[in-house]
């Protein structure tokens, strides 16, 4: 078992195979070149895999591939399929945006893969070409159904940005409950590399709008990741993620490894440590002292709550967000 310094117990490990996105999302990576880090740069599927053993013998017992966009790396299903033989108990999920997996979502499901979620900032045409820098929805939309069809389990991550899609929340949130995905909608995370002038919507206001709609209620005493749980009157579940809330961190339980071997504490610090020497030297020993060393040194809260910081360095398609 993992605990770190402020007793809690580190169970759950984000893995970034990539940070190449055949999207540019203007909250994310909005002017960043179609390019890509050199393959020898990467950790192999075998080399996470050497990494994902430590962390799960360690007391990991949730993984979520993201990047990036994770399903732009060949042959995901081959990482997923060894992780699920070697601990079939681990949840293994993906976090994507939908776009491939038309074509994808069966062979995941088969390799081992449980759970989905998939981005959908808007179900206007127009408004989220505006958003993705391309034109997507058609494909998204088959993706979603694609995961449904496969038997994963879907939610559905919206950011809401001002001015741009804010008027969608009632239509999106209607959406996800007619497929039955649960959506949770996701405070724009303000950093360096999204475009100028972006500016989301609070929590608060999301739910002020759609309480003039639905009645729901808060969901207390259950553990739910980052997210704060609603439940409506008719028994559908959604949810807000608040990176910005006072006690977002009080319960995180998360690290990130990024597809270059930086094991990650806390998304909103610079710090790491990386493994990739360690893990291609067969030095399994000093794998996991760094992974010690890492969860040891989780800070208490994110650089938002004790400094005030406004604006975040990290480039979020680097460690999945």
């Amino acid at each position: 078992m993992l605990i770190d310094s402020f007793n809690r117990e580190v169970n759950y490990l984000r893995v970034s195979v990539t940070e190449r996105c055949n999207f540019r999302c203007r909250y994310c990576m909005a002017e960043k070149p179609f390019s890509w880090v050199p393959k020898e740069n990467l950790l192999s599927y075998e080399e996470l895999f050497s990494f994902i053993k430590i962390s799960i013998d360690s007391g990991i017992r949730k993984i979520r591939i993201t990047g990036g966009e994770p399903t732009t790396r060949e042959n995901l299903d081959e990482l997923i399929a060894m992780i699920h033989t070697y601990a079939p108990e681990v949840d293994i999920g993906l976090t994507t945006n939908g776009f491939l997996l038309p074509a994808m979502a069966q062979k995941l499901k088969r390799a081992g893969l449980k759970r989905v979620n998939i981005s959908l900032d808007s179900l206007e045409k127009e408004t989220l070409h505006y958003i993705a820098q391309k034109d997507v929805l058609e494909s998204v939309l088959k993706g979603i159904d694609a995961a449904i069809d496969a038997g994963l389990s879907v939610k559905i991550n919206s950011v809401i940005l001002r001015g741009i899609n804010d008027h969608e929340i009632g239509s999106l949130f209607e959406y996800a409950q007619n497929i039955g995905a649960q959506i949770r909608y996701i405070e724009y995370m303000e950093n360096i590399h999204a475009s100028d002038g972006i500016k989301g919507l609070a929590s608060f206001e999301i739910l002020s709008e759609l309480s003039k709609t639905h009645s729901f209620s808060r969901i207390v005493n259950e553990k739910s990741g980052p997210a704060n749980l609603y439940e409506t009157s008719k028994g559908y579940r959604f949810g807000t993620i608040e990176p910005h809330r006072h006690d977002f961190c009080a319960t995180c339980d998360r690290l990130r490894l990024s597809a270059e071997g930086d094991l990650i504490g806390c998304l909103y610090f610079e710090g790491a440590k990386n493994i990739k020497e360690a893990i291609r030297n067969g030095d399994t020993q000093e794998a996991y002292k760094m992974l010690a060393e890492v969860v040891d040194n989780k800070p208490e809260k994110n650089l938002w709550g004790i400094e005030n910081v406004e604006i975040s360095s990290r480039a979020f398609y680097r460690t999945g967000g």
